[in-house]
């Protein structure tokens, strides 16, 4: 199996091409069957490939990665080279079974929402490509393998998130998702180069081992002295900091809710925005060396957690909410990466193992709360919480669910959130960082609070919006199968898998180890207070004869509720950097250069050549005459400029 593991990425490209060059504009239907097939067929070679990985290494290094195949793509100069190669270890290869379940769920998911689409064809061609290159980056064995994926997968999600283009606001969605991004990856590229420069390879292997040594030296740039490890990680880093949509670059990504639903889900439970945390876990080692760098990633992670934690609270659109609870989440994730860096100098790796259990749970709850917020959306018509409530009774099924996955990602035992989330802020209090973990467990409350919200203004009280009318249910198999589905390891992958995390090992090598002690009355109060944030949610928005409309109005409201509402103005700061200093002051400054001073210069050449050219045909008019006293006039010029002998 592990041979010939690169038919997990034969079977979505194969269903990229045969939808996109054929069955996409024949049928629709056979084209999302296709992808349906393919990804089952993905995920089939995924799991015995999993069991033969941890088969191979059972009682052995789990860290040392098992290469499936290898190949030489680019000789460059000297020893370096590129080389396309497939890693199974365990980041790897547990990324690999979250991608193939969730993209197997949200392509038989899409075959319902999708229904009515009369370009669903091309959706589902696209969907494959997504999964394909999410797929490829995760198997990469060096950096650049890593990068082409990468930007494979910001190519698909540029065309999924801009899927109807006939709309402004998925084609600016799109546009923003890709600009940002494309920043970000540029500093990403950046970083590839100086490292390779400096280790002669680009191989995880060497970046993370031999290479560390070598770049940990301090190197003038432009005046300054600057330590070459750091300059490396920061650059790579940024990379990921746009993908993961970690703040301020965090804009592209609630807009990105423009595109289908299934986009939405498959964007942000385990895919996309997840690569930028996989890439901080891929270069933990070379990360964690370089110095105070694992400080800067907690800072961010912390802060990006709790601001978008409280922009969530105030949000109507309800994708949108989820958005930002995505947001909060990546968050949390970067964080637990950072915290692993102790106050006294050394490597708590349960931080790292602690992020990866949450990337596991995370993507099952997540996809399930987007895929319940798609067949609400389907239902109503509508994405604001304005046109819904009362839905409970039409989709019983979907209400359940999405009970059991806000309980996940809220953090109430025993369900699936509540053992990761638990886990990185109980990393984060042994690594000695304090107050990161007390703003951690209050953005646990926050988001108990805004989920339950959503969850009582979406499906209790009294119908609004007009979807009140006729009885009985209102569920599309295809649909609410997939949801079904997904409930079962929201409830139960933290408890089943939490074993296997604690032993999740870091990739090559770490530097060092410092011991932890327990505390058993952190994960206690964590759940006391997501219970806490459930409980005031239920108050404020769940309770019989709670004023739904009167607590989605804004009327009324602080100056504070209005900033927090909209998001703190950040999107309108950046429009204006961009219209008024950028557009209208250095590229107004620029257009008046080009237009004044290069395109004057330009057009006078042109100018003086057309004139030239027609005094020119003026004196060739064939008089022969004329001929004869120019060449006189010539000679006697010359002869009285001295420039002609006697």
């Amino acid at each position: 199996m592990i041979a010939h593991g690169y038919l997990i990425l034969l079977f979505p490209l194969l269903a990229f091409a045969v939808n996109g060059l054929w069955l996409a504009r024949r049928n629709g239907f056979a084209a999302g069957l296709f992808s349906i097939l393919m990804s089952a067929a993905s995920l089939a070679y995924a799991i015995p490939l999993a069991l033969e990985w941890f088969a191979a290494v059972h009682g052995g290094d789990a860290s040392a990665p098992v290469e499936a195949w290898r190949f030489t793509w680019l000789p460059l100069e000297g020893a370096l080279k590129v080389d396309f190669s497939m890693i199974l270890d365990p980041i790897s290869v547990m990324m690999l079974l979250v991608i193939g379940t969730v993209a197997l769920l949200v392509n038989v998911y899409s075959m319902g929402y999708m229904r009515h689409d009369p370009s669903r064809g091309r959706f589902f061609a696209l969907l494959s490509l997504f999964a394909f290159s999410m797929l490829g980056l995760v198997i990469a064995g060096n950096v650049f393998q890593m990068y082409v994926f990468w930007e494979l997968v910001g190519v698909s999600s540029y065309l999924l998130i801009g899927f109807w283009y006939e709309k402004p606001s998925a084609v600016a969605a799109s546009k923003k998702a890709m600009i940002v991004t494309r920043f970000a990856d540029s500093f990403f590229l950046l970083g590839i180069v100086l490292a390779a420069y400096a280790a002669g390879s680009m191989d995880f292997s060497v970046l993370n081992g031999s290479a560390i040594a070598a770049m940990s030296r301090e190197v003038s740039l432009g005046g300054f002295h600057v330590n070459l490890l750091f300059l490396a990680s920061l650059l790579m880093f940024l990379g990921g900091w746009g993908k993961s949509a970690m703040f301020p670059l965090h804009i592209w990504l609630p807009d990105a809710m423009e595109g289908p639903t299934p986009v939405s889900s498959i964007i942000h439970s385990a895919t996309m925005v997840v690569a930028g945390v996989y890439l901080t876990a891929r270069f933990f080692p070379m990360f964690a060396a370089a110095p105070g760098f694992l400080d800067l990633v907690r800072v961010v992670g912390i802060f990006t957690a709790l601001f978008a934690a409280v922009i969530a609270c105030t949000q109507k659109d309800i994708k949108r909410i989820l958005a930002f609870s995505t947001l909060s989440q990546l968050g949390y994730m970067m964080f637990s990466l950072g915290a692993a860096a102790t106050v006294l100098g050394g490597v708590n790796t349960a931080a790292y193992s602690a992020s990866a259990f949450h990337i596991f749970t995370h993507a099952f709850f997540k996809c399930l709360l987007f895929l319940g917020a798609g067949a609400l959306i389907h239902h109503v018509h509508a994405n604001e919480l304005d046109a819904m409530g009362g839905l409970w009774k039409k989709l019983p099924l979907t209400w359940i669910s999405m009970l059991l996955a806000c309980l996940a990602i809220a953090g109430i035992p025993p369900f699936s959130g509540f053992w990761s989330k638990d886990e990185i802020i109980l990393a984060a209090w042994q690594s000695g960082h304090g107050l990161s973990a007390a703003l951690a467990l209050f953005t646990g409350f926050l988001t108990a609070f805004y989920m339950f919200r959503l969850y009582f203004l979406a499906f209790h009280g009294e119908p609004r919006g007009g979807h009140g009318e006729g009885h009985g249910r209102h569920e599309d198999p295809w649909m609410t199968v997939p949801i079904v589905i997904l409930a079962v390891p929201t409830v139960l992958s933290g408890l089943l898998a939490k074993d296997f995390f604690h032993h999740f090992a870091l990739p090559h090598q770490v530097l060092s180890e410092s011991p932890v002690e327990h505390v058993a009355w952190l994960p206690a109060t964590a759940a006391t207070l997501g219970i806490l944030g459930l409980f005031l949610a239920f108050v404020l928005y769940g309770r019989r004869g709670a004023d739904a409309k009167a607590a989605l109005s804004v009327e009324g409201r602080g100056g504070w509720y209005r900033l927090i509402l909209n998001k703190f103005y950040i999107d309108e700061l950046y429009l204006f950097v961009a219209r008024r200093l950028l557009i209208g002051g250095f590229a107004g400054a620029v257009k008046w250069v080009d237009t004044n001073v290069v395109d004057a210069a330009v057009g006078a050449t042109a100018s003086g050549t057309l004139r030239s050219g027609a005094l020119l045909r003026r004196l060739q008019n064939g008089n022969l005459a004329f001929y004869i006293g120019a060449f006189l006039f010539g000679i006697l010029l010359l002869r009285i400029l001295g420039r002609l002998p006697l």
